[in-house]
């Protein structure tokens, strides 16, 4: 038996703002969408181009309270091939929130508060 990680799952409050943000900060497109007939959900699926993994936002539209993330121990990463350049960009885009430079990493944070770990390519 072999089992395939297929996506992960972020709930958003702002269904464009949040696909604005993982265009500009990650690169990732989206691949396909389903909407409810009566207009209750949206669920995007976004994908890096690179690999078959995607992430899906769903979008709620009864959902008016904040989602609650805990203490932001879950994430998902990110391995870049230019990470100075990536910093600098997730820099100036003011979403970096954590930094861990003797481990080489960096965390940013999307619309909703969910965190995305940056890792370097390593050889």
């Amino acid at each position: 038996m072999k089992f395939q990680m297929v996506h992960e799952n972020y709930n958003v409050m702002d269904l464009a703002k949040s696909l604005q943000f993982y265009e500009e900060a990650l690169g990732l497109k989206e691949a396909r969408r389903k909407e409810a007939a009566d207009g209750s959900y949206i669920i995007v699926y976004l994908r890096d181009g690179i690999t078959d993994f995607e992430l899906e936002l769903t979008w709620l539209k009864d959902r008016s309270e904040k989602y609650d993330l805990g203490d932001e121990e879950f994430h998902l990463a990110f391995r870049v091939d230019d990470y100075e350049a990536a910093y600098q960009k997730h820099k100036e885009m003011g979403c970096i929130v954590y930094e861990n430079p003797a481990m080489g990493i960096y965390f940013i944070t999307d619309p909703d508060g969910y965190w995305l770990e940056i890792v370097p390519t390593r050889d």
